[in-house]
């Protein structure tokens, strides 16, 4: 158990921090509703999976359009992640205490680091890919089968992820289990808060920058005529769909942000009602790509293309050349 009257120089590693909230109504306030976002944001992930596949044909899945390839891979990130954390905020429910034995927990550290440094680099790419087609009219190589986009995504996560669990930096924190939050705090600060916190900005940056162009063309483009301004529409067209996920990252990990400066600068004077924001935001992910989903497919009934193919037959919007590699 916990032993909450130990001095901050005592604490070896975060079982020794009081579990949050624990013989208060904090602890279920926490628990309870992180429980019920997560629970949501994975059967979202789900049907976002089902409903991508049942539309395309697996076997050609890195023939799909980027938009249509983001859609799966987010829903991957978000579902993955829900598995682990669900599981570590249950298992705390049901004992009132920290994740035993320690290697579980720091599994499920692991996870959490994985797969939300994932999200944040995928959608950091999606911020680039949009910026670039709307501004220069060009589209990023992922390489043969994504192999660049899915080594930067999750093959850099899982090294730092490994090595931080290596160096013992991942444990409960009091709340769920991620970095420690005795000897992790420095790394999970650097891991988490530092990239976090640059990708927002430039994600954030480049979205107004995204709109402001968007804008400025679509005004254009309507007093035009000609195939030029139609193909300038398709691209336009996957620059707004890409724009959702964006707005989606924005609005899932803002919270997380704000609380991991505060934290870092004053670690007892985060009030309780920023840290409850966190777990809910950065848990409704599986939902807010589920809506981005059925935007982007009420748009595709709508999307006609460009070319003398004319009327797009995904339900996703084909809104970019299918890559061969």
């Amino acid at each position: 158990m916990p032993k909450a009257n130990m001095s901050a120089g005592d604490k070896q590693d975060g079982y020794d921090l009081p579990v949050y909230g624990a013989d208060t109504y904090l602890f279920y306030s926490l628990h309870i509703p992180a429980l019920l976002c997560i629970t949501a944001s994975f059967v979202s992930a789900v049907i976002v999976l089902v409903l991508s596949y049942k539309a395309r044909n697996i076997r050609t899945f890195f023939k799909w359009t980027k938009s249509e390839r983001f859609v799966v891979y987010l829903a991957v990130c978000d579902g993955s992640f829900n598995l682990a954390h669900f599981t570590d905020h249950f298992h705390i429910l049901v004992t009132r205490d920290h994740v035993y034995p320690k290697p579980l927990c720091q599994f499920y550290g692991l996870m959490l680091a994985e797969f939300i440094t994932a999200q944040n680099l995928m959608v950091n790419i999606v911020a680039i890919n949009a910026f670039l087609l709307m501004y220069f009219n060009r589209n990023l190589n992922f390489g043969t089968k994504d192999y660049r986009l899915l080594s930067w995504t999750f093959g850099i996560p899982l090294v730092g992820a490994a090595t931080a669990a290596l160096l013992k930096q991942l444990g409960p924190n009091g709340s769920f289990c991620y970095f420690d939050g005795v000897t992790g705090n420095t790394t999970n600060f650097l891991f988490t808060t530092v990239p976090l916190c640059i990708i927002l900005l430039i994600n954030t940056t480049l979205y107004i920058l995204i709109y402001r162009k968007l804008s400025v063309e679509t005004r254009r483009l309507r007093k035009s005529i000609g195939q030029q301004s139609r193909t300038m529409a398709a691209n336009h067209s996957a620059v707004r769909s890409m724009s959702l996920f964006v707005l989606a990252f924005i609005v899932q990990w803002w919270a997380m942000a704000v609380y991991g400066v505060w934290a870092f600068v004053n670690p007892d004077g985060v009030p309780t009602v920023v840290f409850h924001l966190v777990t809910t935001f950065s848990n409704i992910g599986g939902i807010l790509n589920l809506v981005v989903f059925i935007i982007i497919r009420k748009r595709s009934l709508k999307t006609v293309n460009p070319t003398a193919d004319c009327t797009v037959q995904s339900n996703l919007p084909r809104i970019e050349k299918p890559e061969t590699g």
